[in-house]
């Protein structure tokens, strides 16, 4: 199996959703759906979608598509994040995927309602997963939804975005860095792949197993995403690199140093496939995704 060819694949499968899913960009207001498209289209990998889908098929679910839905959802919380972190108040980033960040042609107060309304309408279209109209029991779908509110909430996402603010220009640990990227950056692959395993059968010490290794996919990501900061291309990152000294952001290469930082994505890459050694072929995807993120560039 190689790799590229699943997730190209995977992400015509959930590209084709988001935007059968969501409102015109013509609906009435026409501006906050042209907002919500705009950044949607903005590109990405779509890997948090692909995640969900990969670990409902590594547990068993011969068929992904009932769970698009929760993939784009999924997509949705991430960009509506993407909008926030962009903003003045915020990381202050002008770009996003080479492309004008929302608050850059849109204004500040149009972006942040466009983040709003992705965050709302993703909560709604999660309940279509269930039964009549989705292919999933209520008690099941309502899980999904407490596991993700709780992702994202202040135990989760948010709770990394205010500590990742309160840090900047200080000096942490470690320890701090950890939990900021844990939260901020982790939290939604964790809840991704928990997800879709729990929408495709997963048991009990699978879910286990799997939020084992999305916690060291997080921490690879983050890391990596750290070490293109300093060594990356502008041009395929889509956006300036050095923006983590601009802004005195501790970093693991920074606290770590770049060959130790290295080193400690190569043991997620290990350990991940230890964590994985229980599942069958259908897992490939998974263990595959380990070493393209390790190795990506964007």
């Amino acid at each position: 199996m190689k790799i590229e060819e699943y997730l190209r694949q995977k992400a015509l499968l959930v590209e084709e959703a988001l935007f059968r899913f969501l409102p015109e960009p013509t609906a009435y207001p026409p501006v906050i759906h042209e907002a919500m498209h705009y950044s949607l289209s903005a590109g990405g990998k779509r890997l948090r979608p692909i995640l969900a889908l990969a670990a409902g098929e590594a547990v068993g679910a011969d068929d992904c598509r009932p769970m698009l839905p929760l993939a784009c959802a999924l997509e949705y919380i991430h960009t509506y994040s993407l909008i926030h972190d962009d903003l003045p108040a915020m990381d202050d980033d002008d770009f996003r995927r080479g492309k004008p960040s929302c608050h850059k042609v849109f204004g500040e107060g149009m972006a942040i309602l466009a983040g709003d309304a992705l965050l709302t309408y993703a909560f709604e279209l999660l309940t279509k997963l269930a039964a009549p109209e989705g292919a999933y029991q209520e008690a099941l779908v309502i899980k999904v939804i407490g596991e993700i509110s709780r992702s994202i909430g202040t135990q989760g996402l948010i709770g990394g975005q205010v500590v990742d603010l309160q840090s900047e220009g200080i000096p942490i640990d470690i320890n701090v860095l950890e939990y900021i990227h844990r939260h901020k950056t982790g939290a939604l692959f964790k809840t991704s792949i928990l997800t879709g395993a729990m929408l495709g059968g997963a048991k009990k010490q699978q879910l286990e197993n799997l939020a084992v290794y999305a916690d060291l996919l997080g921490l690879a990501f983050q890391i990596t995403d750290d070490i293109l900061d300093v060594e990356g291309d502008a041009a395929l990152i889509g956006k300036p690199t050095g923006s983590d000294a601009k802004k005195q952001k501790a970093t693991y290469p920074g606290l770590l140093g770049m060959e130790q930082a290295r080193n400690v994505v190569e043991e997620c890459v290990t350990k991940s496939l230890e964590v994985l050694a229980c599942f069958s072929d259908k897992a490939e995807p998974l263990r595959l995704l380990m070493s393209y993120i390790k190795d990506r560039n964007l």
